[in-house]
């Protein structure tokens, strides 16, 4: 398994992705646009997602397994310097779920927080009918804070969001 940056080229396994696993995700998090599902909405999400990244603004990541299929998405967004912030955010593909990946996708996250963006503080926002992500965010440090919910519409019903925040240590020197 590996972790590396989302790239242009990825658009065709990108948009497999995001369709085998739509119902799944749309569970836990809000549905995307109709649109998002076609090659056009994927390469024109991939092109914002690329030129985030390049104003330092965002570090799009994909799972990418031995054979070369992706199997989740994790994301570095909001990143402010000057801040010291960030949010963290992935997507495991559901038949991929249960292996550890959430937890490899979420080190790698805060790794590259930590050591390339010096980040002192990272959020994440959890639906309240998803224990797994909680789970993984909590055995990562985050804690849950105590700010009113977001609602959310998942799966045609509404979900509640909170927030979790983590403190990360400076990088080693």
């Amino acid at each position: 398994m590996i972790i590396r940056t989302l790239q242009a080229a990825d658009a065709p396994a990108l948009l497999a992705f995001e369709l085998a696993n739509r119902t799944w995700f749309e569970q836990h998090v809000a549905a995307r646009a109709p649109s998002f599902y076609s090659h056009q909405g994927i390469t024109t999400h991939i092109t914002e997602y690329l030129g985030l990244h390049d104003q330092g603004a965002m570090l799009p990541c994909v799972l990418v397994d031995v054979g070369g299929v992706i199997v989740g998405r994790a994301n570095l967004r909001h990143i402010d310097r000057a801040a010291g912030t960030g949010e963290v955010g992935y997507r495991i593909a559901h038949d991929a779920g249960g292996r550890g990946l959430g937890s490899l996708a979420l080190r790698h996250l805060l790794d590259a927080a930590r050591n390339d963006y010096q980040l002192r503080t990272i959020d994440a926002w959890i639906t309240d009918d998803n224990p797994g992500s909680r789970r993984i965010v909590e055995k990562h440090g985050f804690m849950r804070l105590d700010l009113a919910p977001l609602p959310e519409i998942c799966g045609e019903q509404q979900r509640w969001a909170y927030a979790y925040r983590c403190a990360l240590a400076p990088p080693a020197p």
